[in-house]
């Protein structure tokens, strides 16, 4: 896995990780990276700081492993909170949080059904109501051409996880 820092084309900064450089680079030429606040497509990769680990100690003659006596002990990041991967630190992670709290109580998911039951509510053939569901940028963009009104989310669905 690998973490970039990305930037679209309105100036807005976020992270994202992708299983390689490669995988990045295929999803990129494909449109498939997109901005977390703006939707935007029109992404690239931002300077970021690289992440270097401090350097192994010295092996002894017998195989243990020596620190120099003057060597400071790395401090160690805290630890999550059981159960926790992080949890927001700024105000816009915060107010993603909230978007997706208030979506999540006031919509229907409709999961990868999302392209056809907006078409039929755009048509009359289906009840309107809030919904909320998965598309690819092509069927969103086909929606959009329609008439059909979408907007992307800033988050992605909640999946179920071993």
């Amino acid at each position: 896995m690998i973490r970039y820092a990305l930037k679209c084309k309105d100036g807005h900064s976020f992270e994202s990780w992708f299983q390689s450089a490669e995988a990045y680079d295929k999803l990129a030429a494909a449109g498939m990276v997109s901005c977390a606040i703006c939707g935007s497509d029109k992404v690239e990769k931002a300077i970021m700081a690289p992440r270097v680990r401090p350097g192994r100690n010295a092996v002894s003659k017998v195989g243990e492993a020596e620190a120099p006596a003057s060597a400071p002990t790395p401090a160690e990041p805290p630890a999550p909170a059981a159960g926790a991967l992080s949890s927001p630190s700024g105000d816009l992670e915060k107010a993603v949080k909230e978007l997706r709290s208030h979506i999540e109580k006031t919509s229907d998911y409709v999961g990868k059904d999302f392209v056809s039951e907006a078409r039929k509510m755009h048509l009359g053939d289906s009840p309107e109501r809030a919904i909320h569901g998965e598309a690819k940028p092509e069927e969103a963009k086909a929606l959009i051409e329609e008439g059909v009104p979408v907007v992307p989310l800033p988050f992605l669905p909640n999946r179920k996880t071993n």
